[in-house]
């Protein structure tokens, strides 16, 4: 009894550093990117600041959802040896997922160079690429390879007993970028809907994440993904007419 109050004990601990890291990344977002105007580019940042400010946005959004995995995963190492040892392993994991967003923010400075191209040169045309885009986005949530995605992400079983079979030094990394594999399948969508806004767009940077950590962790997560995927259906209907609903997509008139 003791023993098993320890590891809870422990749990708790690892979720708390998790939940806490993750209010460390939205700090220095918002410090960094506060009062900035959502616009169309990468923020004047090259590739490797792009980089750096994208894994910092997924740590602050991504994170909390990450906690019943994480949670799982203590329980499956707790044999692992010391307190340390179940910490390094624990942190391996989280830097595995966050490499795997990390090489999606690859394609997403590629996504936020081209938006802000398109928007430049064909201003009247980028909006109705823009509410495409967010159409695809919303579809998408509607789709059984979103619901596969998703039930990955939702049962840490299910995945742990796929991955108890890893071995060597970066097994954890492994693991870590395994899920975030998923995690991305399951949020390529609600980040493409990101970019159109404005890749520094804290306010919907804070909606979506409240978004992907209900779908993830709510028992009616299903149900609330296919509302999400509806709603933002109906919000590219207006976009069009209103262009400036979507930053990443719009330059605004110069006086």
């Amino acid at each position: 009894m003791a023993g098993r109050s320890f590891v809870a004990a422990s749990n708790r601990v690892a979720l708390a550093a998790l939940v806490g890291c993750a209010l460390v990344a939205w700090y220095f977002t918002i410090v960094s990117f506060a009062g900035m105007p959502a616009g169309p580019g990468t923020m004047g940042l090259g590739l490797a600041g792009f980089l750096a400010a994208w894994t910092l946005m997924m740590a602050a959004m991504m994170l909390p959802a990450l906690a019943p995995l994480t949670s799982m995963y203590l329980r499956s190492i707790r044999a692992a040896g010391s307190r340390f040892a179940r910490t390094a392993r624990t942190v391996a994991l989280v830097v595995g997922y966050l490499l795997a967003w990390a090489a999606f923010g690859v394609l997403a400075y590629g996504a936020a160079l081209l938006g802000a191209q398109l928007s430049s040169s064909s201003p009247a045309i980028a909006p109705w690429i823009g509410a495409a885009l967010i159409v695809a986005a919303g579809i998408y949530q509607l789709t059984p390879l979103k619901d596969f995605c998703l039930r990955h992400c939702r049962s840490p079983m299910a995945f742990l007993l796929h991955v108890s079979g890893y071995k060597g030094r970066f097994r954890d990394v492994r693991v870590g970028v395994y899920h975030g594999a998923y995690c991305i399948g399951c949020c390529w969508g609600l980040m493409v809907v990101l970019i159109a806004v404005g890749v520094m767009n804290l306010v919907w940077m804070a909606a979506l994440t409240a978004a992907i950590l209900l779908e993830k962790t709510w028992k009616h997560g299903r149900i609330f993904s296919r509302v999400t995927g509806a709603l933002l259906i109906v919000f590219a209907l207006f976009v069009p007419a209103f262009p400036w609903l979507l930053p990443g997509l719009y330059m605004a008139p110069t006086m």
